[in-house]
């Protein structure tokens, strides 16, 4: 019976990335698992949230109310998208927008006072994790990691920066 051809890290200078690799491909499913199964509270339920409104609720949340430009910024998308998603937003009550006090043309994003403590106590539990989980590392290790995912995500949809 022959046995599949293994890599050897001396062979082809991988250092044991192939090992990483196998590593990653089963706990990212795991992971993306988990993160599914976090219970969208109750009264947001109806409002069929989606991924990029939960980044944009995100920033919110741990940085407070910016305008549509600031968001747009953090999320590098396009104002106009933003726009659309805080209007959509705003219509469902989750977020409010308010003029800024030292420019009455800018309006301030922030989300809605009622609806704080429901999206606290859904984005937060995902706050402490990687708190917990990036506690340990020094600022060196976590922006590789940061970077590392970065990197992850670019290849995997194309946007590699050879």
């Amino acid at each position: 019976m022959s046995r599949p051809k293994t890599h050897d890290a001396a062979e082809d200078g991988d250092n044991g990335v192939d090992d990483a690799v196998r590593a990653l491909l089963l706990l990212m499913p795991r992971m993306v698992g988990r993160a599914k199964k976090i219970p969208v509270p109750e009264v947001l339920q109806s409002l069929a949230l989606a991924p990029r409104h939960l980044s944009l609720l995100s920033y919110l949340l741990f940085d407070g109310p910016m305008t549509v430009n600031e968001l747009a910024a953090r999320l590098q998308v396009a104002p106009t998208t933003v726009s659309l998603l805080v209007g959509d937003l705003s219509r469902k009550g989750i977020l409010e927008r308010r003029e800024d006090e030292a420019d009455r043309r800018r309006r301030i994003i922030g989300i809605a006072d009622d609806q704080q403590p429901a999206i606290t106590a859904w984005l937060a539990p995902g706050a402490a994790a990687w708190r917990k989980a990036l506690g340990p590392l020094t600022p060196d290790q976590r922006q590789l990691f940061v970077n590392t995912l970065l990197a992850y995500e670019a290849a995997v949809s194309g946007q590699e920066q050879g």
